[in-house]
This record gives C-alpha cells, structure tokens and sequence, in this order.
C-alpha cells in the first residue's frame, strides 16, 4: 500500500462536495473512486475502476439481491391491496400524523434483529397510512433509518451485536472482562449515539425538537402541494402511483373495505420469521414472495400475467440504489488502497490522552465511517488498534469501546450513500440526497450530544 498522506483526503472531499452542489449521488461516488484507482494505478484507472465495481458487484450480491427482492416485494403489496387494508387497519389506532409515526418509533425498536428487516417491515406497514394523513417521506424515513442501527447496536441479539461482540473478543487484552459478548453487554450504557438518536426522534415528532432545515421545506411544501414527495422523486413511485390509479379506476374509497388484510400480514410475518430462523433476510424475503404468490395468484387477488409484471417491475425500480450501493463499496475499496482510514488514525494518535480518548474515538471512527459509508469494516479495523491504545494509556476500554460503535452507527446513519440509508431511501419512495439531507441536522444533532456524553464519561469513569 503507498503512503500517500493528507493526499489520501482528496477523494472523500470531492465525494462530499460533488455530492452536496450537484444533488448527484452515484456520480459523486464514481468521480472520488476513479480519483482514488488513479493515485494507485495511474493511467489504469479505467481498466482499476471496473476492477473495484466488479469487485464490489461480486462480493455483494446478497445485498443487490435484498433490495431487488424487497422491490418486488412491496409493488406486490400494493397490487394485491393489501397495503391499503393494513393502512385501514392502522388507522384504527392511529388517527394522526403524530400517533402514527409514534407507532413506527414503536416498530422499530420491537424489530431490533436486523436493520435492513427493521425498514422492510417499518416502511412497507406505515408507508400508505402516513402518505393519507398528509405526512412528508422525508419524516417517515427520518423515522425508519433512526430506528435501523441506532436500535440494533443495544440489543445484544441483533447482527449488529453479534459481529461487533465477536470482533472485540479477538482482543487478548480484554480476556478479564469476559467474552466478547460480555464486554458488548458491559458497554452497552457507553453506546451514547444509539440512545440519543432513539430519544432524539419522539422528540422531533411531538415537536419539542422544531422541524429543521430540509425537514421544515418538506412540512411547507405538504402545505402547499398536499405532495407527500418532492417532483425530483417521482421516478421512486411509479408502482404507487399505479396502485392510486387502480383504486380511481375501481372506484374505491378510503370508506371501502378493498384490500384484505391478511394479504398484507401473512407475507411480512413470512418475512420476519424465516429471517430469524434462516438467520438471513434474503431467505425470508423469497420465502415471502412464494406465499404471496401461493395467496394472490389462484385467488386472482393478482393475476399470474400481473403478479409477474410486479415483482419485475419492483426489481427494476431499485435499480439506481443497486448501483449508488456499489459505488459505495467501489469507494471503500478504493480507499484502503490509499491508505485513508491508517493516515487518519496515525494523524490523531499524538493528540490523545486517557480522558479525551473515547471522545476523539468517537469523533476519527465516526468520520471514517461517515466519509467510506463502511458501517462495520471501520470499527473492525478499528478496534484492534484503538482498544490496545486504550488499555496502554490508561482509558476505560468499555467507553472506548462504546465509542467506536456509536461511530460506526453514526455513519450507518448519517452517510448520504451507506446501505442502511439507500435502503430507507428507496423503502421509503423518495431521492436519496433528499433522505441524508433532511435527516443528516438531527443525526448531527445527536452526535454532538453523544460527544459531549463521551468527554464526559472520559474525565468521570
């Protein structure tokens, strides 16, 4: 690997300016991996870069596979109904804007295994209930993505839990606190960004947190239009739209008793109960999509012509995060060629003590993972440089510890391009950009608090 030094921040800065002036996701990722394959491989670049998005297709098929799944999956929902009799149902319940997302608030910390199982099921349950009460997108995935890794990483059974216990139990250091599940259970009360983005959101929705920035354009143009979602995220609604001119053309009314709501229950809770046993969300999401094909199909609920035309359809529509998710991983791959997570880490290591240490943890693994949108390969790089520094100068490896989770979360997120917010993005019907940016102020917000939680715990424990 080639030492490039402050050189290696070139990439990541024009990744975040390109991003932010042009709106422009994928193309940003694109121009900072090429600029990285060319510190490495020169004038083959070209031939580098295909390389990096091979690479990256390759070894993440399963995640390209999980969103084109979850894309049939939910146009299925909408064109058997059974979305709308769930929304029914819901409404039951909750009658307001405020009561409903409550409700996903709610979901999401019960549905705390899996992230990506966390939006499935939050996003496809709340969707049409919140676009009928007039509810912005950009709210309702504010919602899902801050009960994604922000709730996995406090439960000791989620994935998060298991990969990260299982990477500081590698540490020979820590031996005297346990296993690595022990230790993950001991600093669970020092992952400070998971619970201030939890407590953050019921905030935000009953309003003792103002709407800001992108959030308060979002509420103004619902007052104006009665447009739940911008025009620029049109192209992310087609099979909605398709479904509203369905129910218009039926004749079907919000009084109507259209939509059953077992077409919309049976499949999710297929979802969720092959996922934990299989222990993997693809499996659930095809053994879903069986059934519903076993439900909708004989009872033409969804002709075969049209159940077919649906998946294909909600497959094709996650086309752009497909390729804004491997652009991200292109980058990642990109990145560690030049060397960008050692040269920030050995560019911090003088300035720190015992008592700053978890808080300039937080802030290097939190930037890192923010920067790559790699959510677990950071803290995994991490943790066997960072947890030995804790130990050698005297700091509370358990906070130090917590630390590096909290950044990771935060960059789970935060980043405008890591999985967890393209998948809330298109779950959600709307632009990326337009997700990261009206949730990135109160995902900031949070941080500085877990900051300041994080100097704090440094000087008393």
């Amino acid at each position: 690997m080639d030492n490039f030094g402050i050189l290696t921040l070139i990439p990541p800065i024009v990744i975040i300016v390109f991003a932010l002036v042009t709106k422009r996701t994928f193309e940003a990722l694109l121009i900072g991996a090429a600029i990285g394959f060319f510190m490495t491989a020169k004038w083959g670049v070209l031939g580098a870069t295909l390389d990096g998005f091979s690479q990256a297709g390759a070894e993440n098929m399963w995640m390209i596979l999980v969103f084109g799944l979850l894309g049939g999956y939910t146009f299925l929902l909408q064109r058997s109904k059974g979305a709308y009799g769930f929304g029914r149902f819901v409404r039951k319940f909750a009658n307001s804007e405020k009561k409903t997302l409550i409700v996903g608030w709610i979901l999401g910390i019960i549905i705390f295994m899996d992230d990506y199982l966390n939006i499935l099921t939050v996003s496809t349950s709340l969707r049409e209930t919140c676009d009928r009460q007039k509810t912005p997108r950009e709210m309702l995935a504010y919602v899902i993505d801050s009960t994604g890794a922000p709730v996995c990483v406090l439960i000791p059974l989620s994935t998060w839990a298991v990969f990260y216990a299982g990477v500081v139990g590698e540490e020979s250091g820590m031996a005297s606190y346990g296993s690595g599940m022990d230790i993950y259970v001991q600093s669970l009360p020092f992952i400070l960004y998971g619970w201030v983005a939890i407590i953050v959101v019921p905030l935000v929705i009953l309003g003792v947190i103002p709407k800001l920035f992108g959030m308060k354009k979002a509420y103004q143009r619902v007052a104006e239009t009665g447009r739940v979602y911008s025009e620029k995220s049109d192209r992310y609604n087609q099979g909605i739209t398709e479904f509203d001119k369905l129910m218009e053309e039926k004749g079907i009314t919000e009084d109507d008793k259209a939509g059953n709501v077992l077409y919309f229950i049976i499949p999710l809770a297929v979802v969720i109960a092959v996922s934990l046993w299989k222990d993997d969300v693809l499996v659930g999401l095809a053994a879903a999509l069986v059934v519903m094909a076993v439900m909708y199909i004989p009872t033409k609920v969804v002709p075969f012509g049209e159940f077919c035309e649906a998946f294909a359809s909600g497959f094709a529509s996650m086309v752009p995060m497909m390729f804004i998710t491997i652009g991200a991983l292109t980058v990642q791959i990109s990145m560690d060629g030049i060397g960008l997570p050692n040269f920030v880490i050995d560019a911090v290591l003088p300035y720190m003590n015992a008592s700053l240490f978890p808080a300039i943890t937080f802030v290097v693994v939190a930037g890192l993972s923010f920067i790559t949108g790699s959510n677990w390969g950071i803290p995994a790089l991490t943790v066997p440089i960072l947890i030995p520094l804790a130990l050698a100068g005297g700091a509370n490896p358990l906070i130090a510890f917590g630390a590096i989770v909290s950044g990771g979360t935060f960059g789970s997120h935060a980043c405008f391009y890591s999985d967890a917010t393209v998948l809330t993005s298109q779950a959600s019907g709307i632009d990326n950009m337009e997700h990261a940016f009206t949730q990135i102020p109160y995902a900031i917000l949070s941080a500085i608090i877990a900051l300041i939680g994080f100097v704090i715990c440094g000087f008393a424990f």
